[in-house]
């Protein structure tokens, strides 16, 4: 009888609550009016199926034509998310306050304004783009007043299918792909690889002749359309030198995978290495030798290009990393992850711990950065990290390294994060800094970078003058981590990657030398 009766207390409250919400009303605990009422429909002549996802409600100050843009990590639209299973097209689901929101923890605490907005079900397994993704449904804007007696209810269908831009291919830039069988296996479902090629313009008329190729990562958000840029930055010669500069995609469903194997995001580096760079270079007319394989990228491309070079001596011929990532996480963007007195959200002193700063004073905080991750579900920064460093958990997610309500550091998460230290990878492979690593190892850093990843920098630094390395670290006085890759860094930079092509082309001419 209890079963029974709590069933139809049940199916009492839905019906009240459809019909508060059929007639505008956003009821709070008190019983006041405070917004207007949400529901999210899956419509039925664009999905013929359920579907499973992650639903998100956006309201924004501005209408968008298109798709809703992503979260930005400064002054965002408020959002709300939910996971769903089984959306059933036709069946409307309600906003409450189950659903996770940023910066509005709740949906009823909306202030009042005039708004757009719009929904966003993101399916998409490819791109770390929660909300313009492959295959993502998404609704029109709606404007709405919140505040206003009279606001209808709002009701936002998701009839629209978001589609990815394809590669404008031309003469001087093309696109390459290749289904990687290495990720496939692991995911067990086709995965590629990408980039975008930048040709020299003596390419087209030398069908015979050989080019070395700069290997190129952008950093987080970015991927292989950057090379539309290429020709124009005049990449595609360095010093006179022709090259091939190819830029490499690292986006992925976590975020930016850095071409690192991890279990999380499946073997990047192995896939790179054994798959994709002999399939170009039979295709661009590439040098299959270690000297014509230079590698670059900036802040993750940064952090993606020095792993590759440390990781694979014998795959590149030299690396030129800017404003890396965090490459030794006893600084982990001034958090020790080994010590266990540390909190990301806190610092020494108990004050608010910054991830970001314009000069000296911060604009981005730890905490917020992180409530705004546990919303997007997927895709941010500080996720994409657990995402390549971390084994995964019981549920097959990457294992946290903090708790997302404390920010307490979880130890046994951070000493398995040990095998992507860059710092104790080269330490524990010193033999290969006199040999296979000589010469080739290139790290320019921003003495006041945006978020604090100098003192990282400064570690491997000191740690790699230590072990009597050759490489070169330098923090570059008055820089950020935007305003480091100016003209003199990029001349300095071009000067050095021709030295280094001139030297392993001399090399590779006299067989008698070593090949590093």
């Amino acid at each position: 009888m209890n079963k029974i009766r709590n069933l139809m207390l049940k199916t009492i409250m839905l019906g009240i609550a459809i019909i508060l919400i059929e007639k505008g009303f956003g009821v709070s605990a008190q019983g006041t009016k405070t917004i207007p009422s949400f529901s999210v429909v899956l419509d039925p002549g664009t999905a013929k199926t359920s579907i499973s996802g992650r639903i998100f409600l956006v309201l924004s100050k501005a209408e968008s034509k298109t798709i809703t843009p992503e979260p930005r990590w400064v002054d965002p639209d408020p959002f709300f998310g939910i996971d769903v299973n089984g959306f059933k097209p036709g069946e409307p689901i309600l906003v409450d306050d189950k659903w996770q929101g940023f910066p509005i923890e709740k949906i009823g605490n909306i202030p009042p304004g005039t708004y757009w907005a719009s929904a966003v079900l993101d399916i998409n397994k490819a791109s770390r783009k929660i909300f313009s993704s492959e295959g993502n449904y998404f609704s029109k804007s709606v404007k709405i007043v919140v505040g206003d007696m009279q606001q209808p209810p709002v009701k936002l269908v998701l009839d629209q299918v978001f589609h990815e831009a394809r590669f404008p291919e031309s003469e001087d830039v093309k696109l390459a792909e290749l289904e990687s069988k290495l990720l496939g296996k692991f995911h067990g479902r086709k995965v590629m690889i990408r980039a975008g090629v930048a040709l020299p313009k003596s390419y087209k008329a030398n069908k015979d002749r050989k080019y070395p190729a700069i290997y190129e990562i952008p950093g987080f958000g970015g991927n292989h359309f950057t090379a539309l840029a290429s020709p124009g930055r005049g990449k595609t010669s360095v010093e006179g030198e022709d090259v091939v500069h190819i830029t490499l995609d690292p986006d992925c469903p976590h975020g930016h995978h850095v071409f690192a194997d991890s279990a999380n995001n499946g073997p990047w580096g192995k896939a790179l290495t054994e798959e994709f760079i002999p399939f170009l270079e039979k295709e661009f007319q590439l040098i299959p030798e270690t000297w014509a394989r230079l590698v670059t990228g900036h802040s993750s491309g940064g952090w993606s290009s020095l792993w590759l070079q440390v990781k694979y001596p014998a795959v590149f011929g030299g690396v030129w990393s800017t404003a890396p990532d965090p490459v030794d996480f006893r600084d982990f963007q001034k958090i020790n992850l080994y010590d266990p007195s540390q909190n990301m959200f806190k610092d020494e002193k108990g004050k608010d711990r910054p991830i970001g700063r314009r000069g000296d004073t911060p604009f981005l905080f730890y905490k917020p950065f992180s409530d705004m991750e546990s919303v997007m579900g997927r895709g941010g920064q500080l996720g994409s990290f657990e995402a390549v460093f971390s084994e995964k958990d019981t549920n097959g997610n990457p294992q946290k390294l903090w708790d997302r309500k404390t920010g307490v550091i979880n130890q046994a998460t951070a000493q398995s994060w040990k095998k992507y230290d860059i710092r104790l990878l080269v330490e524990n492979n010193k033999d290969a800094l006199f040999g296979k690593l000589k010469g080739k190892i290139h790290v320019y850093m921003g003495e006041k970078d945006t978020f604090y990843l100098e003192g990282a920098t400064r570690l491997l630094g000191d740690s790699l003058k230590k072990l009597g390395s050759d490489a070169t670290v330098v923090i570059i006085d008055g820089k950020d981590h935007s305003s480091l890759m100016d003209a003199a860094l990029r001349e300095r930079i071009s000067k050095e990657m021709a030295q280094a092509l001139k030297a392993g082309k001399q090399k590779n001419q006299n067989p008698r030398q070593d090949q590093n």
